[in-house]
């Protein structure tokens, strides 16, 4: 159930606004209200919204302050302005805030609830962004779309690597699959890849372990045996120092994330 949060110091206008979301979620939304910015800002360091909706003048803590103050959050809310001043420098502010929508007071019971659905896709379009940028290494990510520049030779590595990754392959193998020497092939790599061997290996295997840890129910020990490690452990420890965090934490914090914005 997604969560808006309305913040106002009005009454009127805040019981105005919860009437007329709650008659339009019908149920399917949870609607929060706070008499004060600072009241709101307290609800948000224990709890999550998925849309704020706030006035931009109230005592001690206004809107834009307010949403200020949601860049240090690690998920704020996607935030819309009201305001009873049609003020462009407010607006202008806002807009470089990221606020997705300003309303004038009175507020027209359309544009509000459009406002809303417009907030509500937005934030479904910033949490894909966020769960790729958490899915994709983007060391590894550089490393591959350069990959037309590199030479015949490497560019078989990473192709071959990739189809074999579920085995415990090393470099000797993929040297003596290209017919190379094992040391040469060591320089040949770094050099035109800018990461090692073992260093691209490792990445390539923590990567994949990460989609299939995203979509799939596979048990750890079963990803760790199709990206190649012979051990639950071991797979368990080169996960951590990659991502700081263990990959059933990795697939708890995914999950999280999704069921917030169901």
């Amino acid at each position: 159930m997604k969560t808006i949060l309305i913040a106002d110091d009005e009454p009127r206008t805040r019981e105005g606004v919860r009437k007329v979301l709650e008659a339009w979620s019908a149920g399917r939304h949870r609607i929060v209200v706070a008499t004060s910015g600072v009241e709101a800002l307290a609800w948000l360091e224990d709890n999550e919204a998925n849309v704020l909706i706030t006035d931009i003048r109230m005592p001690e803590l206004g809107g834009l302050e307010l949403v200020e103050k949601l860049k240090e959050m690690d998920h704020p809310p996607v935030v819309i302005i009201i305001s009873g001043h049609p003020d462009f420098t407010y607006a202008q502010r806002a807009l470089q805030f990221g606020v997705v929508e300003y309303l004038l007071k009175p507020l027209d019971k359309a544009k509000l609830v459009a406002a809303v659905e417009a907030a509500f896709k937005r934030e479904e379009e910033l949490h894909r962004i966020e769960r790729m940028e958490r899915l994709v290494d983007e060391k590894l990510l550089e490393t591959v779309g350069q990959e037309k520049r590199y030479n015949s030779q490497v560019q078989e590595a990473i192709h071959y690597l990739d189809a074999h990754l579920h085995d415990p392959i090393t470099m000797r193998d993929i040297a003596d699959h290209l017919h190379l020497n094992a040391s040469y092939f060591s320089v040949l790599f770094k050099e035109q890849t800018g990461l090692t061997f073992s260093e691209y290996l490792t990445r390539r295997r923590v990567q994949r372990a990460k989609e299939m840890l995203t979509n799939t129910e596979l048990t750890i020990t079963e990803i760790a045996e199709r990206v190649g490690y012979q051990t639950a452990k071991y797979f368990v420890k080169v996960f951590r120092t990659m991502e700081d965090m263990s990959p059933g934490q990795y697939r708890k914090s995914v999950v999280h994330r999704e069921e917030t914005i169901q």
